[in-house]
């Protein structure tokens, strides 16, 4: 299962060499995790159908984040819903703000591992983890050289 941004750039089949098909894959801006759908979402693959991996997958460049970071340093408040996206993206804005280096980059790793660590806390995930063996991982995508890199 593969966990990623909406971005057209970041096909998971594509990245992972996969055909339609072979993986679960649920997609939102910046890979951002509500309670109620995505995380049921989420939890369908390896309860249902005994999946034993899921992916959060961010990538470069990431357009959420580009947005989320100029609303956060002064820009104006996103129209309709796209609200909630950037709320939702703040806590890996707040880890990645005093971090050297990229802003952009750093709040993309931030907030795959912030929603890996909360996958990880969910108690059906956790009991699957235990039981099941479920991996939850959280990776990197570069889009100028296609190399995902294991993060979390």
């Amino acid at each position: 299962m593969v966990f990623s941004c909406i971005d057209s750039r970041v096909p998971p089949e594509i990245v992972f060499d996969r055909g339609i098909g072979d993986l679960f894959v649920i997609r939102t801006g910046a890979q951002v995790l509500d309670r109620s759908i995505v995380l049921g979402s989420i939890e369908f693959g390896p309860n249902g159908y005994n999946s034993q991996l899921i992916v959060v997958l961010g990538h470069s460049e990431c357009g959420a984040v580009i947005a989320a970071i100029g609303v956060f340093e002064g820009g104006d408040p996103p129209p309709g819903h796209i609200g909630a996206v950037v709320d939702a993206l703040r806590p890996a804005y707040l880890v990645a703000k005093p971090e050297p280096g990229s802003l952009v980059d750093n709040m993309v790793r931030a907030q795959v591992r912030l929603t890996v660590a909360e996958l990880k806390s969910d108690p059906l995930l956790a009991k699957l983890m235990v039981e099941k063996g479920l991996r939850i991982v959280g990776g990197h995508y570069d889009l100028f050289t296609g190399v995902v890199d294991i993060i979390a």
